[in-house]
């Protein structure tokens, strides 16, 4: 299974709701997803707080060209996807 994001072929996927569940308007099941790894995912949400998902970073083509996330996606692209990597907690 390929993740939307790193573009790395994972063994599981999970979904990321591009507006968070708390910030949405609309019920859970009309908010847009994305299938990405659990590396991505905990990346995402170890830099960024639901607020800044819901109004900057609400489509993969905006999380794929936010500066911190590009530096994490060149890194996890040389990663080995089958071994689980560790995300550091970056976000104040």
């Amino acid at each position: 299974m390929i993740c939307e994001l790193c573009e790395r072929d994972v063994e599981r996927l999970t979904v990321h709701h591009l507006i968070p569940k708390q910030k949405a308007k609309q019920k859970v099941a009309e908010i847009p997803t994305v299938t990405i790894c659990s590396a991505c995912h905990k990346q995402i949400h170890s830099l960024f707080d639901n607020t800044r998902l819901s109004q900057e970073l609400n489509s993969l083509e905006k999380l794929k060209h936010e500066p911190q996330m590009q530096k994490f996606l060149s890194w996890v692209k040389k990663q080995d996807p089958g071994k689980r990597v560790r995300v550091h907690r970056q976000r104040g």
